[in-house]
């Protein structure tokens, strides 16, 4: 069993921040009906779907990835029968999610005033870049732009370099992030009160909460906060280090862990009074840090790693994929999945980081084909005949 497996999701997202909130409602067990545009499916299939290296059976990593668990319907959203098809299915729902531009689901008669008008019940949430008020919410925004507009890539690169985005895509997957957990939320005030509601999560506004007590910083000190490449603005050394293999990661927030350190290390210019206090430490931050990488560029960092640890020292490799993928914690909790092709072969991916310690079922369906479950989900949930589907796919409305 599922936490979500009473739950039925309605999933019209595309791309990336709807998909992966679709996702996560999806790998706790919601029945999450994926419905796609008949013959060319979600853009997302079509991605790296004919790479050699990064796809499977043409459906390609971001497809594989962000639609495990889930059911493919295709229906003409653009025809009228295609949108009371979905009103239909809206009537036997639980949630709406839609990564549309501002306007799009009106348009469609999708917004969440039509559909509670079906439904009481129904939760529909929208993930946009900007959200549906304020002065600016029709500005188109990818992950950049929310990332650049909200203020977190200031402060990412190295000390007077250029601005540089996080590696991993937080604009669109924060934007995902929120709008599972306003879905959650929006289920349990239902319990209380009956009735469904609209959930606006912005994607910029995901990131100004991400800058979270920095932001509240700011506000007390009116300074606008400075990169700094891996170091920190109060601890030293905290900081990333070049070893003979790879780059280690040295976290010293504590007067105890600096001595440790210190008596590990042996270096004399380094057992000076004044650094055993962190303000004299921050005072000759550039001197310690250059100190310190010149010893432990000797050995390898699996050798340091091993003698900090000793030390209790916070300490940790800065990994790459590989290592990251196949450490022996992340393997121990599950966090590496084998989720099958409905075509034949297997791909490994990330797994769900909620861990529940009841309903803790952790199997992965795999990505649907196109259109794959079309024929099930209007019988099993409209209990429509196979000659009535059969209408609805010569008329077009269906794939």
């Amino acid at each position: 069993m599922k936490a979500l497996s009473d739950i039925v999701v309605l999933d019209l997202t595309h791309m990336l921040s709807g998909p992966y909130g679709t996702m996560l409602l999806a790998d706790l067990g919601a029945l999450t009906i994926k419905i796609e545009p008949p013959k060319v499916g979600e853009g997302t299939r079509k991605l790296l779907a004919h790479d050699p290296e990064n796809s499977i059976h043409g459906m390609g990593a971001y497809f594989l990835t962000l639609n495990r668990n889930k059911r493919s319907v295709c229906i003409d959203l653009k025809s009228k029968e295609g949108r009371k098809l979905v009103h239909r299915l809206a009537e036997k729902a639980d949630v709406v999610f839609d990564n549309f531009s501002r306007g799009v689901t009106g348009r469609l008669g999708l917004d969440h005033e039509t559909l509670s008008k079906i439904n009481p019940r129904i939760i529909t949430c929208s993930v946009t870049g900007f959200g549906e008020t304020g002065p600016s919410p029709d500005r188109p925004a990818f992950d950049i732009v929310a990332q650049g507009i909200g203020g977190g890539m200031s402060i990412t690169g190295e000390e007077n370099g250029r601005p540089v985005r996080a590696g991993i895509p937080i604009g669109d997957l924060g934007g995902g992030i929120f709008g599972a957990i306003g879905v959650l939320a929006a289920l349990h005030v239902r319990t209380l009160t009956g009735r469904g509601q609209h959930i606006d999560v912005s994607m910029l506004d995901a990131q100004i909460s991400l800058l979270n007590y920095m932001a509240t910083m700011y506000f007390l000190s009116g300074k606008n906060p400075e990169p700094l490449g891996n170091g920190h603005f109060v601890h030293v050394p905290y900081d990333t280090f070049r070893t003979k293999t790879r780059s280690l990661i040295v976290a010293v927030i504590t007067d105890n862990f600096w001595e440790s350190l210190v008596e590990l290390l042996q270096i004399p210019d380094l057992q000076k009074t004044d650094y055993s206090r962190q303000p004299g430490r921050l005072k000759d931050k550039q001197f310690i840090n250059a100190t310190i990488e010149k010893a432990l560029v000797n050995e390898t960092c699996e050798y340091w790693l091993e003698k900090l640890t000793e030390r209790r020292i916070p300490c940790a490799p800065v990994n790459d994929f590989e290592h990251a993928l196949n450490d022996p914690q992340i393997r121990a909790r599950n966090m590496i999945v084998t989720v099958q092709h409905p075509q034949g072969g297997e791909i490994q991916m990330p797994g769900n980081p909620v861990k529940f310690s009841e309903t803790n079922d952790e199997v992965y369906s795999p990505p649907p084909l196109l259109a794959q479950h079309t024929d099930e989900v209007l019988h099993n949930l409209l209990g429509m005949e196979a000659a009535q589907i059969e209408k609805l796919r010569m008329a077009g409305v269906i794939g």
